[in-house]
């Protein structure tokens, strides 16, 4: 699928390949559907690079202390995974200003809260709004 450009984002991992399926993303966006993808930097790059528009959010724990013990309460990882899980955090924080908005997951329903209000100010936006806004011109008797 890489050789044949069919991810829209894609990394390699410790020898696993991690990736988003372009024409799944493309038909959801064609359709006017919201997509949230739960990618790294380097995804988030990608995406940008190619999605006129794409908005991205950076999700931070509001500490190193409190994202291992997170890690660690899920009992899902081994302790190698969630070292390299964690060093991989030291490397990519460096990175919130190339996005778009900031959550600090502190408190899971104020930000969800937050990431809910970011996604209704898209509709908002010039780009999602220009058919609409190009009838109500035409009803004016003019052209955008």
């Amino acid at each position: 699928m890489v050789e044949r450009g069919e991810f829209l984002e894609w990394a390699e991992y410790y020898g696993q390949l991690y990736g988003t399926a372009r024409g799944f993303v493309q038909q959801s966006l064609e359709a006017g559907e919201n997509i949230i993808l739960d990618i790294d930097v380097q995804g988030a790059r990608q995406v940008k690079a190619k999605v006129p528009g794409a908005i991205t959010v950076f999700v931070l724990p509001p500490s190193f202390a409190e994202l291992e013990r997170r890690l660690r309460c899920r009992s899902l990882e081994s302790d190698e995974a969630i070292r390299r899980r964690l060093e991989i955090a030291k490397s990519e924080i460096r990175f919130y200003r190339e996005y778009d908005y900031i959550i600090v997951n502190d408190v899971l329903e104020n930000s969800i809260h937050i990431l809910e209000s970011i996604v209704k100010s898209g509709y908002a936006t010039p780009a999602r709004q220009e058919k609409r806004v190009e009838e109500i011109i035409a009803s004016f008797g003019g052209t955008a």
